[in-house]
Parts: C-alpha cells; sequence; structure tokens
C-alpha cells in the first residue's frame, strides 16, 4: 500500500498571479493616468503618487549601464522565479510560511519583468518622503517582493529555532 502524495503548494501561484495582475493594473492607471515626475500629494508630508521609470533594480542599480541590464535583470527574475516554483513543488501545501514569501517574490518578479520586456524599464509610482528625504521610487511588484524576501528571511530564522536537535 502506497501513501498518498500530500498536495504540494503550487497553488500558492494563483496569490503570484494575483499580485502580477494588481501590479500590470496599477501601472496602467499610473500612465493612463499620472504625469511625470510630478508628485501627486496622497498625504502631504509622507506620500505622494509620482510616475517615474527604472531601468535598474532596487534604488537604481545598473539604471545607467547601457541597455544590458534589461536583459541580465529578466533572467535573473526569471530564473529566481523557476527556482522558487519549484520549491513550491517541494513544499506542503499547508506550510504557507514558506509558500506565502515564494508566492510574493514570484509575482513581483514576474509583474516587474513584464514592465521590463513590455516598456525597456519598471514604471514606479508610489514615494515615501519625510521633510527633504526622500524612499526612491517603487510599486507593487517591488512590495511584494521586498514583503516575501523578508518573510524568507524571517521565517527561516524562525523555522531553524522550532525544528529539533538531533543527537
Amino acid at each position: 500500500m502506497t501513501a498518498t502524495p500530500k498536495p504540494n503548494a503550487l497553488i500558492w501561484l494563483l496569490l503570484s498571479a494575483a499580485i502580477v495582475g494588481l501590479d500590470q493594473w496599477s501601472k496602467a492607471w499610473v500612465l493612463s493616468s499620472l504625469p511625470e515626475y510630478t508628485p501627486v500629494p496622497v498625504i502631504e508630508g509622507f506620500w505622494n503618487w509620482f510616475r517615474t521609470y527604472n531601468t535598474g533594480a532596487a534604488f537604481s542599480f545598473l539604471s545607467n549601464a547601457g541597455g544590458w541590464q534589461l536583459w541580465f535583470f529578466t533572467v535573473l527574475a526569471v530564473g529566481i522565479s523557476g527556482l522558487l516554483a519549484f520549491w513550491l513543488s517541494r513544499t506542503a501545501r499547508a506550510q504557507w510560511h514558506s509558500a506565502l514569501p515564494y508566492a510574493l517574490v514570484i509575482g513581483g518578479a514576474i509583474g516587474n519583468v513584464i514592465d521590463r520586456q513590455v516598456h525597456g524599464h519598471v514604471i514606479d509610482f508610489i514615494q515615501w518622503y519625510v521633510g527633504e528625504h526622500y524612499w526612491p521610487a517603487f510599486n507593487i511588484a517591488d512590495s511584494a517582493i521586498v514583503a516575501g524576501a523578508v518573510g524568507i528571511a524571517l521565517f527561516s530564522l524562525f523555522d531553524g529555532k522550532r525544528k529539533p536537535k538531533a543527537g
């Protein structure tokens, strides 16, 4: 008698798809509604809508690299997303503490890949600031990637403490 395999966590890719959909919808709204490089206050002194573009990665890393970075970041994002999807296939569906952050990173990464391939850059539009100190503009995909990466780090740290030690 063989044991019935437990369902894997690939169902969490539906969350990734929802992140991609929300991200692309928000960017379509930005392109049709927000002026370029002009702050539109949401909460005065803290939050603007601010349409800008990023040809690089986080904090505009490699944004002036001459164009090769578009393909580099595309391949990197697709590769990492593929690896995380593989890990989801090896994760039990009920292990949400692993599946949730993987799904967030996948959704965010693919959202930004779509931008790079369609527009040649990533569309950013959320700008937070205090006084004269501005956080670099970001988008929903970036938020999902950061939340997922923090989740992976935190849950890995706490999972390591819960596992019984051998011997």
